[in-house]
């Protein structure tokens, strides 16, 4: 018999799993609870469970689905994570302390599909999707390895959550159920390229997260040449599903946008910016483009130059003098290639 994963279990689905192994609902509830809210790894722990149901639990499912293969520590305070799969793959997760909270960076993929020109992960390739279990517990083996609990929530690292659709979903409920984290749904955000019927779907959930979209260009030709997924899903078509997501949400959206040299810091670039902020409820988050040379990127990827940070300073005010809300992101964890857009496994298959 093929053992079940709990972490992909919601609470509701652990006590319908606890029904069919002749368990009460009740000890669902005890186990979801040591999961969640105290953090045991291993069913051992678990002391209000039976020694027979223990056991049981250990011969017919799997409690943990990753397993920690380094941690690395930045001068900047950034911890990275890599975190090893079932099936041999490695993803890498981020914690970002700051003041008053601490956030982590989680992946949704193992690498990533979109083949973004200025993103590490693109540039490794795709393997899979993750399960919700492998998202879930990144975030519980990052609370082991922080001083204080993780405060938010950014869907940011590896992979296109939104690709990863059912799985980011499921993680999300699970993270903000009362009976689990129960995380403020404004601590979390999902970040995306750009899937029009999947942000449509996503308003719908009555999830209510923030949405983080990766810009980087108003400009349909240039998006496409920094991003081959605005090809076949356009800005226009984006712009129009982010529209009726901050509507349906009552939300805010953040527009990511990394600085390119001569690519996308133009006068052009601030008056383009400055229109689309203005036609949707919106933040703008510039980002410094941070060096994917660890990953000996070619073409078009390895002649990207960031933007002088004189420039980057000037583009910011000069958004800011036509009120748009600017959050100039410092870049942090790149000594250990930590930073955004460096994410990637360089030996995968090893």
């Amino acid at each position: 018999m093929e053992k079940v994963i709990v972490k992909n279990f919601d609470l509701n689905e652990l006590r319908e799993y606890f029904e069919t192994i002749g368990e009460k609902k009740f000890r669902a509830d005890q186990v979801f609870n040591w999961i969640y809210n105290n953090n045991i790894s291993s069913y051992h722990d678990m002391l209000n469970i039976s020694k027979s149901l223990r056991t049981k639990l250990v011969e017919e499912t799997i409690l943990n689905v990753l397993e920690v293969v380094s941690l690395q520590d930045s001068g900047t305070g950034t911890k990275k994570m890599l975190l090893k799969t079932h099936d041999d793959k490695f993803i890498e997760s981020v914690i970002i302390p700051d003041e008053d909270r601490r956030t982590l960076c989680i992946s949704t993929q193992v690498g990533c599909p979109l083949d973004c020109k200025f993103c590490a992960t693109g540039q490794m390739g795709y393997y899979r999707n993750l399960s919700a279990a492998e998202i879930i517990e990144q975030y519980l083996i990052a609370e082991r390895n922080c001083d204080k609990n993780i405060t938010n929530i950014v869907y940011m690292g590896m992979g296109e959550p939104l690709v990863n659709f059912d799985a980011t979903l499921k993680s999300l409920k699970i993270f903000t159920a009362e009976e689990a984290r129960g995380l403020s749904r404004q601590r979390i955000t999902v970040s995306t390229s750009g899937f029009p019927h999947k942000i449509a779907e996503l308003a719908e959930s009555g999830l209510r997260v923030k949405l983080a979209f990766s810009l980087h260009s108003c400009f349909e030709d240039i998006r496409s040449e920094i991003m081959p997924i605005n090809k076949k899903y356009s800005l226009r078509e984006n712009v129009a599903a982010l529209k009726h997501y901050a509507q349906a949400t009552g939300t805010r959206i953040t527009f990511e946008y990394t600085m390119l040299k001569d690519i996308n810091d133009r006068n052009e670039d601030i008056r383009a910016i400055v229109k689309l902020c203005n036609s949707i409820p919106s933040k703008i988050n510039i980002i410094p483009y941070n060096s994917i040379e660890h990953t000996n990127p070619d073409g078009f990827s390895a002649d990207l130059k960031p933007t002088p940070t004189e420039r980057i300073e000037e583009f910011a005010n000069q958004l800011r003098n036509r009120n748009i809300t600017v959050m100039l992101r410092d870049t942090r964890g790149d000594d250990i290639s930590a930073a955004c857009g460096q994410l990637a496994v360089k030996n995968i298959k090893d």
